[in-house]
């Protein structure tokens, strides 16, 4: 696996090493030695599945709480979507900032995404399928998001966002949030 680090601190983008020939491909998504060896969490205790079934469908900017804060690794099973983190850690220097991945089925790469920073997507694809894998399980009472039409995020959504939830659009903006 290869750990690109992105302009997030803690956050990177993981691509697969693939190993082909004329079956086809092997290649490891995931490593405990890789994964100590970068400072990356290794305890995974709950994975989810995100099937979008409109192009331009946006979910996000999610994160949680206190004793719930979580890291989370992401990848496209199928599809493609803009991915996208916001850091809200307090004191941090890249704070209110955002990264973009474009995860691709094609490609199956990932990102890992660290405590106190948001995450959402956009499919850019019909049927677009996402996995994600939790360090802590999911805390209803922890929960909270950041709105992803915020203009001062500035976040360019490469389609017109569609399939946006009432709870997603009526999440407050970053001038609301408290740090994490």
């Amino acid at each position: 696996m290869i750990f690109a680090p992105l302009a997030i601190a803690g956050a990177c983008e993981i691509t697969l090493e693939r190993r082909e020939d004329a079956r086809g491909f092997f290649a490891r998504s995931y490593c405990d030695q890789e994964f100590a060896a970068q400072g990356l969490n290794t305890c995974w205790v709950q994975m989810n599945l995100s099937m979008n079934l409109t192009a331009g469908t946006l979910r996000g900017m999610h994160f949680q709480r206190g004793p719930a804060a979580e890291e989370k690794l992401v990848r496209c099973l199928r599809g493609r979507a803009h991915d996208v983190i916001v850091d809200l850690r307090a004191g941090s220097p890249s704070f209110g900032r955002h990264a973009v991945v474009v995860l691709d089925s094609a490609a199956l790469n990932a990102v890992y995404i660290p405590k106190g920073v948001a995450h959402g997507f956009q499919a850019l694809a019909p049927e677009t399928l996402l996995q994600y894998h939790h360090s802590t399980a999911y805390a209803p009472g922890h929960e909270g998001g950041v709105n992803p039409l915020d203009p001062e995020l500035a976040i360019d959504w490469p389609l017109p966002p569609v399939q946006l939830s009432d709870r997603d659009r009526a999440l407050p903006v970053l001038k609301e949030i408290s740090p994490l």
